[in-house]
């Protein structure tokens, strides 16, 4: 595709695999599994392209695939897709650029190498900057020297020249960006009727017995059951399990939560520190003046009300001076300078809460809930391994039913089923995949309950008797009757293209070719732009409506337009980046030839395979 030709900084594949794998804490490949025979995998002209290389490529190529989808990629699978291929090309034409670059005499000096490799995040310490014995110890972990990992560097660098050079001044011709903006910005000015039920003689129709059946005859599929599965299962959740309330108990949570249920007076406050007394008071100074504000010393921080926000403060959270000075404010307001352990500060207020304590009676039905749940659950977890070793034993659902608090149950559940126990994952996700040669095993439910089930017999797809559907063969007959004649309704106004006394006709200006018109098919939008001025025509709306569209006039794009402005910009943009692709992959491809190149398949498929082993 022209965006995957898009020439753009090439990085130089050492610098990208310290960031995506040393990064990663990723190892590095190791050449000496290859034997001393084998070191490169290429050749382009004077430049080998080493086992090293073509290994860290691949690999850094699985990861950025990894990062993106979010799913790994095995060798395999980038074999199939011709990746490692395309692996192999990038780093020929990396070469041959450096080549060429070389012959060019382009160069650039040690102060661009140094920066570039000062700036590399790959390289940095704990504080971010560049540290030396990072850079080292990530060489180290790639198998490079650090005079062949800044002879790369340089590489990179001259290549990066010559494929500015070759892509620079490149220009869209004008006549490409007119045609495409003018198709693209042009709009059309319209008249929509919408045709309803209402203005259908006799309203909706009621469907006759014959109706029915000639409906139902020809739309089988519309009334096929899915494939279903009987199943047995025996569950226990907690809201099944008889638990005795502790009043006592409950007393006892109530008191452990007197910190949620106790509330001391609090405020609502806001924090900013100054380096010194003086700035604190000149800035409280300049607020109290008019001349500035709490929020604009914020701002002028680069910090933002989030970052100073201090959120509820109890006197117990503040130095004794503080919380004096903020419980002292009977509303909100603006406190200080006062000390902290950040230096002067001050305190804007937000709101006052007075103390607050909710009752032991208004909180106790939801503890005594709590409490029958956590009981329950904890009830249902000692059960488990009687009723796993009665399962273990041979024991049916019928008879674990009998032994024991489990309640037994059937259904014919099929994919899309929530309705009971099927409202579960987790048994949804067993019912789903149970055979009926799986002996019935104890799982898990989200809200604590446990369950085990039994896959009776498979009821294959079929298409329900008429007796079974009729009303959902009459609904679907009207749904379809109805449809048929607003569209018939429709055409005829359209054929006719005078006043029908249908609807009200509403007027549409400036549509664009991505305009999406309310309560209306996107079919509307497509057909105007394929109509020609003054044509008529019908679309299908829902199951209640059509509509009648007349195309009144095209309108030509109005270039002076700011969105329009934008538009061309954006066409300018894209098309001088396929350009530039374009003219880029001819000259890498030339200077390719030109200098020739040669591949070892042999130690190809010998990095591969010891990739494969190691993967």
């Amino acid at each position: 595709m022209a965006e995957e030709r898009r020439p753009k900084k090439k990085t130089n594949i050492v610098v990208w695999i310290v960031l995506g794998l040393l990064i990663l804490a990723l190892g590095g490949f190791g050449i000496g599994g290859f034997g001393g025979s084998l070191s490169s995998v290429a050749s382009v002209g004077n430049r080998d392209i080493t086992v090293q290389e073509y290994a860290n490529a691949v690999q850094g190529e699985q990861r950025r695939l990894q990062a993106q989808t979010g799913q790994p990629l095995t060798l395999q699978q980038m074999q199939q897709f011709g990746i490692d291929l395309a692996v192999m090309q990038q780093l020929l034409t990396s070469a041959a650029l450096e080549e060429e670059a070389a012959r060019l005499g382009v160069s650039v000096g040690d102060a661009e190498v140094a920066r570039r490799i000062r700036t590399n995040p790959g390289f940095g310490g704990l504080d971010g900057n560049f540290d030396r014995e990072a850079y080292s110890f990530q060489l180290d972990r790639l198998n490079l020297s650090e005079q062949r990992f800044e002879r790369q560097i340089r590489n990179e660098a001259a290549r990066e020249l010559v494929q500015a050079a070759v892509v620079s001044g490149v220009e869209v011709p004008s006549g490409y960006t007119d045609t495409l903006l003018g198709w693209l910005a042009e709009t059309r000015d319209a008249t929509l009727i919408t045709v309803t039920v209402s203005d259908l003689t006799g309203g909706p129709l009621a469907p006759s017995a014959d109706d029915i059946q000639a409906f139902y005859d020809a739309n089988p599929e519309m009334f096929e059951r899915p494939e279903r599965r009987a199943i047995t299962y025996a569950w226990k959740t907690p809201e099944t399990v008889d638990v005795e309330i502790d009043e006592d108990a409950l007393r006892e949570m109530y008191e452990a939560r007197a910190d949620i249920f106790r509330q001391p007076p609090r405020v609502l406050a806001e924090r900013l520190a100054f380096a010194n007394d003086a700035a604190a008071e000149a800035a409280l100074a300049a607020i109290d003046a008019g001349e500035t504000t709490f929020a604009t010393l914020v701002e002028d921080r680069g910090l933002t009300l989030a970052d100073v926000d201090q959120g509820e403060l109890a006197r117990d959270d503040l130095d004794e001076a503080v919380a004096d000075a903020l419980f002292a404010l009977e509303e909100p307001g603006l406190v200080g300078p006062l000390p902290t352990s950040l230096g002067p500060a001050l305190y804007r207020v937000n709101a006052v809460l007075d103390a607050t304590e909710t009752p032991y009676e208004d909180v106790r039905d939801d503890l005594a809930r709590e409490f029958t749940r956590d009981a329950a659950r904890r009830q249902i977890d000692g059960s488990r391994d009687a009723i796993d070793d009665l399962l273990a034993g041979g024991a049916t659902l019928e008879e674990l039913a009998d032994e024991t608090e489990m309640t037994l149950g059937t259904i014919e559940w099929s994919r899309g089923d929530t309705t009971g126990i099927a409202a579960y994952d987790n048994f949804r996700a067993a019912a789903a995949s149970v055979t009926e040669d799986d002996f019935p095993e104890l799982e898990g439910l989200s809200d604590g309950g446990i369950f085990a089930l039994r896959l009776d017999r498979v009821i294959p797809p079929a298409v329900s008797s008429l007796d079974e559907v009729r009303d959902d063969v009459a609904a679907a007959w009207s749904r379809d009757s109805l449809r048929t004649r607003l569209l018939a309704r429709a055409e005829e106004i359209a054929a006719d293209d005078a006043d029908s006394g249908a609807g009200t006709p509403e007027t549409l200006t400036g549509i664009t070719r991505d305009a999406v018109l309310e309560n209306t098919p996107p079919a509307v939008v497509d057909r105007l732009f394929e109509a020609e001025a003054g044509d008529v025509f019908a679309i299908e709306g829902d199951d209640v409506s059509a509509f009648v569209v007349r195309l009144d006039s095209i309108n030509d794009a109005d270039l002076e337009d700011e969105n329009v402005q934008r538009l061309r910009q954006a066409i300018e943009t894209q098309a001088r980046q396929d350009l530039s692709g374009d003219i880029f992959d001819a000259y890498a491809r030339s200077v390719q030839g030109r200098i020739g190149f040669n591949v070892d398949q042999r130690a190809v498929e010998a990095v591969q395979a010891q990739l494969l082993g190691g993967g």
